[in-house]
């Protein structure tokens, strides 16, 4: 059916009747002048503006991992230890040293072979972080002092083959969820009741997750259960990878390593 159009006169008395309306019983009311926006006020404006971070946090920092092929460019079908391993040889692009683990850590990735039980790299997840419809790779590595690790990594681009750590970070996590494509790290206050999330984001110029949201928050009061986990379970590489040290967990698991 072809749409009918109404004329305009029809229009305007209709608009009119409704306008008319506006302020009777039932009708609408103004809520009065909407507030202007205002412009922030700058303190000391004589203030020279810094032109260099005075500490290196390691932001957008990132390193080609040494010895690693991607199939394919499918960060699926690699081995999550052999990963983890390559990566202690690893060298930033810029040298913060924030992206070392501590001596004992390290001991068990070289040993998650032979001991792994006691082997600290996590079952891996994979998530399409960059948004350019590629899962990037994302590792949990357990340290000293309930610590954890949070890694991320991309196959590069172009069919080279190679793989990238495009985030390094450590905290006291309470847990590490997904939020669209952002990463968000929950970890503990000193203040009671508050927490620490920080949300890293892909940055297409930096090529890097950077910590592009830090904030304190009242912590989130526990709920009950509602019989629906919406945890995403960790993944197994391919049949055609090598074969992980650690197992993927039958139950579906949660990428948290809390208190």
């Amino acid at each position: 059916m072809r749409p009918v159009r109404v004329p305009a006169v029809a229009s305007a008395v209709a608009a009119l009747a409704l306008l008319s309306g506006c302020g009777a019983a039932g009708g609408l009311e103004s809520a009065g002048e909407a507030p202007s926006a205002v412009e922030p006020a700058r303190l000391w404006p004589d203030l020279p503006p810094a032109s260099a971070a005075p500490y290196d946090y390691g932001e957008g920092e990132t390193a080609k991992i040494p010895g690693i092929t991607v199939p394919g460019g499918d960060v699926h079908r690699l081995d999550p230890v052999a990963v983890a391993q390559a990566g202690l040889k690893a060298k930033t692009d810029r040298d913060s040293g924030l992206d070392e683990l501590p001596d004992a850590t390290v001991r068990q990735i070289r040993a998650c072979r032979t001991a792994p039980d006691d082997c600290p790299v996590l079952a891996p997840y994979y998530f399409d972080l960059t948004g350019d419809g590629r899962d990037e790779l994302v590792l949990g590595i357990r340290m000293p002092g309930r610590q954890l690790a949070v890694r991320a990594y991309r196959a590069d681009e172009g069919g080279r083959g190679g793989l990238t750590r495009i985030m390094s970070t450590s905290d006291a996590v309470i847990s590490v969820e997904l939020a669209g494509r952002d990463l968000i790290l929950r970890a503990p206050s000193a203040i009671s009741g508050y927490e620490y999330r920080t949300a890293w984001s892909w940055d297409d110029r930096q090529q890097a997750m950077l910590a592009t949201r830090d904030e304190i928050l009242r912590a989130p009061e526990r709920r009950k259960d509602t019989g629906r986990d919406r945890t995403p379970s960790p993944s197994a590489p391919t049949p055609e990878s090598s074969g992980s040290a650690v197992p993927t967990p039958e139950s579906s698991g949660a990428a948290t390593d809390g208190r």
